[in-house]
């Protein structure tokens, strides 16, 4: 066998095993989400008690929700960009495993989004402490929930949404900026990577307030939109369609709000 066709089964394995890992990582957290994520919904149709304050461990179980929930809602998109990296990686050094500089990378990307968790479980908090968010923890306020439609709706138009999509569909143009040697520079390019997913979709994360942050059908319909604003070649124009979309529906629920 010669030495290219050895180094491409190398690279086939590694890709392999690389999907395999990011593929069972995403339907445990899948799996999690639709076990109900360690929360009760028959209490859903309950009135909220705003007198009842959070406990630690509540606080962690919610934080814990919404980490999980990005593995599943974000790592399918990311997988391209991850099993690139491990691609260049091999051919750097063929003598050198790329899954662990993969896996950090990963791991980085995960992390990034893991502050966005912490954020939107404080934001879950006050919503909740402001009688905002129903024990489904969906909005209450027909306002609320038209003010972040539109706000969603306009953002798609931004410069910053631009520029981070732009990144986000390309992995060869961020791997070609962005490449940084070691396993730091593989922690760094991942929160990098990270930083310009979360500037390409927080605000679709933020539509979950408005239709309940457990509800599986928004959680996956969000999901399908943002892997398909990645990975096809009319993201851009998607993106656009969707902004003009959101703020439709922004203007709808506001004109019927009471």
């Amino acid at each position: 066998m010669s030495d290219t066709s050895a180094l491409e089964q190398i690279l086939r394995h590694d890709r392999l095993i690389v999907a395999g890992g990011i593929a069972g990582v995403t339907a445990l957290a899948w799996a999690y989400l639709f076990a109900g994520a360690g929360i009760d919904m028959n209490m859903a149709d309950m009135p909220m008690d705003m007198s009842m304050p959070w406990s630690t461990s509540y606080a962690v179980l919610m934080f814990i929700m919404w980490s999980i929930m990005m593995i599943a809602m974000m790592v399918s998109s990311a997988a391209p960009m991850v099993l690139l990296f491990a691609a260049i990686k091999r051919k750097q050094a063929a003598s050198v495993s790329p899954f662990l500089d993969a896996w950090i990378f990963l791991g980085g990307y995960l992390l990034t989004w893991a502050g966005f968790s912490l954020v939107a479980t404080l934001a879950q908090w006050a919503l909740e402490r402001a009688g905002l968010l129903s024990m489904a923890m969906a909005s209450t306020s027909a306002v609320l929930g038209g003010v972040i439609l539109l706000l969603a709706g306009f953002y798609q138009f931004t410069p910053v949404k631009s520029v981070c999509l732009r990144y986000c569909q390309s992995p060869v143009l961020f791997l070609s900026r962005h490449w940084r040697p070691g396993a730091a520079g593989a922690l760094r390019m991942g929160l990098r990577h990270g930083s310009y997913c979360l500037g390409c979709c927080w605000f679709l994360m933020a539509l979950l307030f408005v239709s309940g942050i457990m509800n599986l059908f928004w959680i996956a319909g969000i999901a399908l939109y943002v892997a398909c604003e990645k990975l096809l070649p009319l993201g851009h124009r998607l993106s656009r369609a969707a902004g003009v979309g959101l703020i439709a529906s922004g203007l709808i629920v506001l004109a019927r709000a009471p």
